[in-house]
């Protein structure tokens, strides 16, 4: 897959007994298809993923194939604890049409760098879609490192990574060494350093806040693709001042709480959502938390009467 440019992890917006929403999923996607993006992540940590059982993954997907026609690329995230669950899980996508997976390190148990390259290899024989890796420490408490990442480039079993580490160091150096590989599609999963991840040679972000502001992030990654490195700062430093809605939980509810929930309680004020209420037990931003990120949206020019 020559993926490139803004790929946002869709949400899944809910309704009141937590099932999946889908006219107001549909919504959700045509925004983000009329903001222009480039692709679209499915069923990713944003998306809430860990949360749902088989049968709400599988509605997730076959709403979005209908929904997306063909008109960007779709990833679907296949995260479970086990090889086993990841196989069934790939297999639904497959079946379902979308054009490649997304695969984490296994999680709760401890694995080892061996073992996680035999449960991607497990994965890629199984279900002979390409695979974008997807580096999460913080949620499977196991890095991708560097050596493990080049074998398994060297073996097929991958097509780029989604870099949602933190490291920025590490990203620096892993673009360095791609440099030789341009067909390895290296993404950065934060919404904050983006301009920074272009400049180095990533191919694109994958932001969480793309679902709120789809077009921004477009703006700054055609302003990347044409060196106009001052108009991607600025329009960079535009996007973390609007970033502010997903802090606005804290300390109240858990980060996952206040980021999901944020960029969920501004779809619901852009009123392409209904409520903006996640999988429980995650809390959703209360009456004074949602006014502040009324205030931000509209400071930053995408609400007119706040």
């Amino acid at each position: 897959m020559q993926l490139h440019g803004i790929i946002p992890p869709v949400v899944t917006p809910l309704t009141p007994d937590f099932q999946v929403d889908e006219p107001a999923l549909r919504r959700v996607l045509r925004h983000l298809l009329d903001g222009g993006v480039h692709g679209l992540f499915l069923l990713g940590s944003t998306s809430e993923v860990v949360f749902m059982d088989a049968p709400q993954r599988r509605e997730v997907l076959r709403i979005a194939v209908d929904e997306v026609a063909g008109r960007v690329p779709l990833l679907a995230g296949v995260i479970d604890p086990t090889t086993d669950r990841v196989i069934a899980h790939a297999r639904d996508a497959q079946a379902a049409g979308v054009d490649g997976l997304v695969v984490t390190a296994p999680f709760y148990t401890r694995t080892s760098q061996a073992e996680i390259v035999e449960h991607f290899r497990a994965v890629r024989q199984a279900v002979p879609l390409p695979i974008m890796a997807y580096d999460i420490p913080v949620c499977v408490h196991v890095k991708l490192e560097r050596p493990t990442l080049r074998q398994m480039r060297a073996e097929g079993l991958i097509e780029g990574l989604k870099d949602s580490s933190g490291d920025d160091t590490n990203f620096r150096l892993l673009a360095l060494e791609c440099q030789d590989d341009p067909d390895f599609r290296l993404f950065t999963g934060s919404e904050l350093m983006v301009d920074t991840a272009l400049l180095v040679g990533a191919h694109g972000c994958v932001p969480g806040l793309g679902n709120v502001d789809p077009a921004g992030y477009v703006a700054l990654y055609g302003a990347a693709r044409r060196e106009d490195w001052p108009e991607a700062r600025r329009l960079q430093e535009r996007l973390i001042r609007l970033f502010g809605i997903a802090l606005q939980g804290t300390p109240r509810t858990s980060p996952n709480a206040s980021g999901v929930g944020g960029f969920k309680t501004a779809l619901h004020l852009l009123g392409l959502v209904p409520t903006h209420h996640m999988h429980r037990p995650n809390a959703p931003l209360n009456a004074e938390e949602t006014r502040r990120v009324e205030a931000i949206l509209a400071a930053e020019g995408l609400l007119a009467h706040a």
